[in-house]
C-alpha cells in the first residue's frame, strides 16, 4: 500500500486547485460564467470604455497564405471561427443522443422531440405575427433555440428539486433545438454559393466519411481535414459553423477494443506494476512502460466521438461561449429610452417570440402527446414543473444572439435584437426558476 505521504491530495497545489475544479463540476457554472460575461460586455458598451470595446472587436486578424489568405475582423474570427467548434460539440451531441442517448429509443426520444418542434414552429409564428410588413420578418428563427448552458445551469441551481428526468427532458429538447437552429441557418441564412468552394467542400466530407467507414480513429486525421471543410464552406457562402455540424456526424463512434478485451489487457499490465514502498523510492522502470501502455489501452477502449466530447466540453463551457457572450452581448443603450427599444418590431418580436411562444409551444405540443398516449410523462415529473421547463426553453441567448447576428447587417436593429434576446432570457430564466421553486414535489406514493 502507498505511503500517505504520495497521496496526490498533499501535493501543495492542490489547495489552490481544488476550488477551481469544483467550481468547474458545478453544472451551474458555465451558465453563471455566461452571465457574467453578458453583463460585462452590458457595462463595457455602456460606460467610457465603450469605443475601446467596439474598436477591439473591429481589429482586423489574418491567417492564411495565397488564395487561402483570410482577413476578418475580430467578432468575425469568434462567430465564424471559435463558434463553429461549438456547433462540433453540438453535432457530436447530437450523434451521441441519436446512437445511445435519450433520442436512441423512439418511445424516449418523442416527447422532447414533438415539445421541440412545438418550441419552434410557434415562437417563430409568434415572431412572424409581431413583424409582419416590416422589413424586420426575416428574423423569425431567433427564438427558435434554447441555450442549454443557461437553461441546465437554471436547473442546477434547484438541487433535488429538479428531477434526474426533468434534466434528461430539457437536454434531450435542447439538442434537438440546436439541430433545428442548424438546418435553420443552412437553408434560410446562407449568403451566395460559390459552387466551387461547396464541391469542395463535399469532397473533403466524404474523404472525411471514408476515413470513419475505414475505421481510422486517428484524431489528428479528422482535425486537418475538418480545418480544410471549414475553410471550403468559409469560401462557399454557406456559413462555416455548419461545418462544424457536418464534421462531427464523421467522427467515429466505434471503439477498436470492447470492454471485455479491455479489461483482460489492462488487469495484465496492472498486476506488472510494483508498488512503491516510500516517496524516496525511484519509480521502477518497468512501471511507465505499464503505466504508458494502460494509457494507449485505454484511447484504444474508447470511441473518438467520446474523447472528442469531453476533450472539448470544458473549453467549449468556459471559453468559447463566454468569449461569444463577450462579444456579442454588448448593447449601447446610452441615449435611447429602454421602453423604446423594447417597442421596436424585432424586440416585440423577439420577447413574443421567446418569452411567451416557448411555452406555449413546448407545453402545448407535450400535453398533447401524452394526453394521446403518443409519449409518456417524464417519471417523478408534475405538470407544473414541466411548464416550468417549458418556460425555461425561452431562454434563448447564445444561439438566439448568433442568428440575429445572421439576420440583421444594420446595428442598430441588431441592438434590438440583442435587447430584446437578453430581456426575454432573463424573464424566462427568473419566471421559470420561480415555479420550480415554489412547485410541490410529487409524493412518494404518486
Amino acid at each position: 500500500m502507498a505511503s500517505p505521504s504520495l497521496l496526490p491530495e498533499d501535493r501543495p497545489v492542490d489547495g489552490i486547485l481544488s476550488p477551481i475544479n469544483k467550481f468547474i463540476r458545478l453544472e451551474a457554472s458555465s451558465g453563471v460564467l455566461l452571465l457574467l460575461m453578458a453583463v460585462l460586455a452590458l457595462v463595457l458598451a455602456n460606460t467610457t470604455l465603450s469605443t475601446s470595446y467596439f474598436e477591439a472587436l473591429d481589429i482586423p486578424l489574418t491567417f492564411g497564405f495565397g488564395s487561402l489568405l483570410i482577413q476578418k475582423p475580430l467578432l468575425l474570427w469568434i462567430n465564424d471561427g471559435l463558434m463553429a467548434i461549438f456547433f462540433f460539440l453540438v453535432g457530436l451531441e447530437i450523434k451521441r443522443e441519436v446512437l445511445t442517448g435519450e433520442l436512441s429509443s423512439p418511445r424516449q426520444a418523442l416527447l422532447p422531440i414533438i415539445a421541440a418542434v412545438g418550441g419552434m414552429v410557434i415562437p417563430a409564428g409568434f415572431y412572424v405575427l409581431v413583424t409582419g410588413g416590416t422589413p424586420f420578418v426575416g428574423g423569425w428563427g431567433i427564438p427558435m433555440a434554447t441555450d442549454i448552458a443557461f437553461a441546465l445551469g437554471i436547473l442546477a441551481l434547484l438541487g433535488s428539486r429538479a428531477p434526474v428526468s426533468l434534466k434528461i427532458f430539457l437536454t434531450a429538447l435542447a439538442i434537438i433545438d440546436d439541430l433545428g437552429a442548424v438546418l435553420v441557418i443552412a437553408i434560410f441564412y446562407t449568403s451566395t454559393i460559390k459552387l466551387g468552394a461547396l464541391i469542395i467542400g463535399f469532397g473533403l466530407l466524404a474523404v472525411l466519411a471514408l476515413g470513419n467507414r475505414l475505421r481510422i480513429q486517428k484524431t489528428s486525421f479528422y482535425v486537418v481535414f475538418g480545418i480544410l471543410l471549414w475553410l471550403a464552406f468559409l469560401k462557399s457562402g454557406v456559413h462555416a459553423t455548419i461545418a462544424g455540424v457536418l464534421l462531427a456526424l464523421t467522427i467515429p463512434a466505434r471503439r477498436r477494443l470492447d470492454a471485455g478485451s479491455f479489461k483482460d489487457k489492462a488487469m495484465s499490465f496492472l498486476t506488472s506494476i510494483r508498488p512503491q514502498t516510500s516517496k524516496d523510492d525511484p519509480d521502477v522502470g518497468n512501471n511507465q512502460e505499464a503505466i504508458h501502455a494502460l494509457e494507449v489501452l485505454s484511447k484504444g477502449a474508447e470511441t473518438p466521438l467520446t474523447r472528442m466530447e469531453h476533450a472539448l466540453h470544458g473549453w467549449v463551457a468556459f471559453f468559447i461561449m463566454p468569449v461569444f457572450a463577450l462579444a456579442n452581448a454588448g448593447v449601447d443603450l446610452r441615449g435611447v429610452s429602454i421602453l423604446d427599444a423594447l417597442m421596436h418590431p424585432v424586440a416585440l418580436g423577439i420577447i413574443a417570440g421567446l418569452f411567451i411562444g416557448k411555452q406555449v409551444g413546448v407545453a402545448i405540443f407535450s400535453w398533447l402527446a401524452i394526453k394521446l398516449n403518443v409519449a409518456e410523462m417524464p417519471k417523478d415529473v408534475t405538470w407544473r414543473q414541466l411548464y416550468a421547463v417549458a418556460i425555461l426553453t425561452g431562454v434563448g441567448f447564445t444561439m438566439s444572439l448568433f442568428i440575429a447576428g445572421l439576420s440583421f447587417d444594420d446595428p442598430e436593429v441588431l441592438d434590438r435584437a440583442k435587447t430584446g434576446i437578453l430581456v426575454a432570457s432573463f424573464a424566462a430564466g427568473l419566471l421559470g426558476y420561480f415555479l420550480l421553486k415554489t412547485a410541490p414535489l410529487p409524493s412518494k406514493d404518486a
